[in-house]
């Protein structure tokens, strides 16, 4: 693709393209990073220090930069092709698009996919090798199921919706339309129920579903799993990363983003908008309020007012947590000097 037919593209896209000079019209491949850059990439460039240094030395074939005025000069000196965006991060992003469309599966069922009774296929739906759908489900128009993908009894997929290679849905899940479920991700598994007795764990029957919105997207290897009774909720245009563990009656707001190995404890409650960093642990029914963050390895064990940002464990306010953390490693000195203070009030 030329570099002005990405410009084509971009300007009906979400990043807000401001200006451009096409110079050479580079035909471009591929993206690449600002350093890595080839003459047939396309790079992009935020705000942040050393900005024209950086762009001095890019290989790139065009470049993706915000308003600056001294990059769009350092552009131009070098004779390097650019546009301008209000948001280069998501210009780039759409570009990967247009440089890597995404091949059109067409409507096939494999002769080794395995379909139950009353099983209501819509038009187009790709089923691939060793496919397995249990009785009384519903995969409606255009989804995409990769080979080896279990699906459980009476369960509904909606339109659109992509399923990769080896996930399991289980009986009675609802897959809205133009969900991404990846590999190994296992939908609708058994809660974590068990009922204390004298003689050990008795076990809780898990009856409910589990509901994902529309726009929801699972990580590889998460697993997201049914309560006793009622259902597990994933809010509409939520991402989950990998090996993410939610739990039976969780629910979560729209546009949550969920970082890999966090785990959510049962009957816990995500407002709109909460970003869950890495390893976070949220405990059982803690509420989070809307457009909470919490950064990577807090420990979440009581509720979380609207909009703040939190950190540590127990998670604490980040700006508190930053100078609790600065003081650690003066904490032998301290003691140190607390008992000879001590020692001298004593005498």
């Amino acid at each position: 693709m030329h570099f002005s037919e990405l410009i084509k593209s971009l300007q009906t896209g979400n990043a807000e393209l401001e200006d451009y000079q096409v110079c050479n019209d580079p035909e471009l491949s591929s993206g690449a990073s600002l350093e890595k850059a080839h003459s047939n990439q396309l790079t992009f460039l935020e705000v942040g220090n050393q900005l024209v240094s950086k762009l001095s030395k890019t290989q790139a074939g065009a470049i993706l930069i915000p308003p600056r005025e001294e990059l769009i000069k350092q552009a131009k000196k070098i004779n390097l092709p650019w546009a301008v965006l209000k948001n280069p991060r998501l210009g780039f992003a759409e570009s990967l698009g247009y440089l890597h469309p995404k091949i059109k599966i067409s409507g096939q069922i494999h002769p080794t996919a395995v379909l139950g009774d009353n099983v209501i296929l819509g038009k187009d739906v790709y089923l691939g090798a060793n496919v397995c759908i249990g009785d009384n489900c519903e995969i409606r128009a255009n989804s995409i199921i990769h080979p080896g993908v279990m699906i459980y009894d009476n369960v509904l997929i909606e339109k659109e919706c992509e399923l990769h290679a080896n996930c399991v849905i289980h009986a009675f899940s609802i897959i809205n339309k133009k969900c991404i479920i990846n590999s190994n991700a296992v939908i609708g598994s058994e809660g974590f129920g068990f009922v204390p007795t004298k003689n050990g764990w008795y076990k809780m029957p898990q009856t409910g579903i589990v509901v994902l919105e529309e726009e929801v997207e699972i990580g590889t290897g998460t697993t997201i799993d049914r309560p006793s009774v009622g259902e597990t909720r994933i809010g509409q245009g939520t991402k989950i990363d990998n090996l993410v563990q939610i739990g039976h009656g969780v629910i979560t707001g729209k546009d949550c983003a969920i970082a890999a190995q966090v785990g959510i404890a049962g009957g816990a409650q995500l407002g709109n908008g909460v970003i869950l960093a890495g390893q976070v642990g949220v405990g059982n029914r803690v509420k989070i309020g809307d457009h909470v963050i919490a950064s990577s390895k807090s420990g979440i064990n009581s509720d979380i007012a609207p909009n703040q940002v939190v950190s540590g464990f127990p998670a604490i306010p980040n700006k508190l947590w930053l100078r609790c953390s600065a003081s650690f490693k003066k904490l032998p000195e301290i003691t140190k000097a607390i008992r000879e203070l001590n020692r001298l009030t004593s005498n």
